[in-house]
């Protein structure tokens, strides 16, 4: 899908102009500091293009679940966070107490050309997840251009992502939507071959739609994780006391009817009574009852890294850890695969990684984001992308 970008705007369309552009800034905030800042750094390259044209920039995005105005989900410590990675080069990052309203439309009319202003928020306000016409409004009010660069909240018809989008003559995408939009639509619609899937985590049936749509045009798929203890199971392998999608059993058995041939599963697996149990057991085979499986073995570990790893060039995804690499006892496979990915990166594959649970995995494995070739933000939106579905925050770029 080719969307319409910055750069395919004359600069003198953003002399002046005031431009609004939903960020992806929903980070980690630890006792009023960011933990996390990859999202914050990704939006730099955008940010910077629009005040270096003259553009009074205006950044809005959400931060978790908040019930109200909590202020545990104020923006506040991303705004310092954004000052100091962009420095003393520039004006500093300016918050405002609100995403609508008099405060903050008196702050924009305040704003100089090249100046950055953070809003409070969304989630604020309940109106902007019920894509309320009203609310869409007022911040449609606030810019004459708009930008989406928040691909991970694009699968949804939010106000900042669709209602108020649609209010726009002008809407194109940022930096960081449109690599996301090319690198996965590659690997949706024609991967470079060989093209390898690592597929882990916990929840099955948020990756089917993905599976089902990736699965036929996988060369390899391998799998790992608290999945692989279904799809174990449904090739008659005892899995003690691990966590077993039920619901989803009669789909795996398809999925291995099918494609059997192509899915590699662990036949060794790290094993305790439950997470807390440092004495744990590595298990061949059959996991015996009382116990549960937290990570892939060694024998599985060597045969899904040299899978990986030994590729030089293709296309390899993976999403998901290979157990609770949380805790350092059951961390190894995770560890492994991530510096797999980062050795096909440097043999000349297409590496991506998807999800943030698969990010943090990948920094403990002291794996450089440089070190391959795309890190997905996406989360449920990349998993939704890849399945195929509709992503209106995306759509609505074109004009449709």
């Amino acid at each position: 899908m080719a969307l319409r970008t910055l750069s395919d705007l004359p600069d003198s369309q953003f002399d002046g102009k005031r431009v609004l552009v939903r960020v992806d800034f929903n980070v980690s905030i630890n006792n009023g500091a960011v933990g996390e800042d990859y999202r914050i750094r990704l939006s730099i390259p955008t940010i910077e293009y629009l005040a270096k044209r003259g553009a009074k920039v205006i950044l809005a995005s959400h931060l978790g679940r908040p019930k109200g105005r909590e202020r545990l989900y104020s923006l506040a410590p991303v705004a310092k966070r954004l000052s100091d990675i962009v420095g003393k080069s520039r004006p500093a990052i300016r918050f405002v107490d609100d995403c609508v309203g008099p405060e903050v439309e008196d702050e924009i009319s305040k704003m100089n050309k090249g100046d950055v202003l953070l809003l409070e928020n969304l989630r604020f306000h309940d109106e902007e997840e019920l894509n309320d016409p009203e609310f869409s409004k007022k911040l449609a009010s606030l810019a004459d251009i708009y930008v989406n660069d928040a691909f991970s909240t694009s699968h949804r018809k939010h106000s900042s992502t669709y209602g108020a989008a649609w209010l726009f003559d002008v809407r194109i995408a940022g930096f960081t939507l449109s690599k996301e939009v090319e690198y996965l639509s590659m690997i949706r619609e024609n991967p470079i071959n060989p093209f390898t899937l690592v597929v882990g985590g916990v929840k099955i049936k948020d990756k089917i739609g993905a599976l089902e749509h990736l699965l036929p045009k996988a060369d390899r798929v391998m799998i790992g994780g608290a999945a692989a203890y279904t799809f174990l199971k449904a090739k008659g392998v005892k899995t003690g006391n691990s966590p077993i999608d039920e619901e989803r059993l009669p789909w795996v058995t398809t999925a291995l009817s099918a494609y059997g041939d192509k899915i590699m599963l662990p036949t060794d697996h790290v094993c305790a009574t439950s997470p807390s149990d440092t004495s744990v057991t590595m298990v061949r085979g059959d996991i015996p009852n009382g116990m549960s499986g937290y990570d892939i073995g060694k024998e599985t570990i060597e045969r899904y890294s040299a899978e990986v790893g030994g590729k030089s060039g293709g296309t390899v995804f993976w999403n998901g850890p290979m157990g609770m690499f949380e805790i350092r006892v059951f961390s190894n496979g995770t560890i492994n695969i991530a510096r797999s990915m980062a050795l096909a990166f440097w043999r000349g594959s297409k590496t991506l990684i998807g999800g943030g649970d698969t990010l943090e995995a990948m920094k403990r494995s002291g794996v450089a984001e440089n070190e391959v070739s795309h890190v997905s933000t996406g989360g449920g939106a990349t998993l939704r992308y890849l399945a195929g579905d509709e992503m209106p925050g995306v759509v609505i770029l074109n004009g449709h």
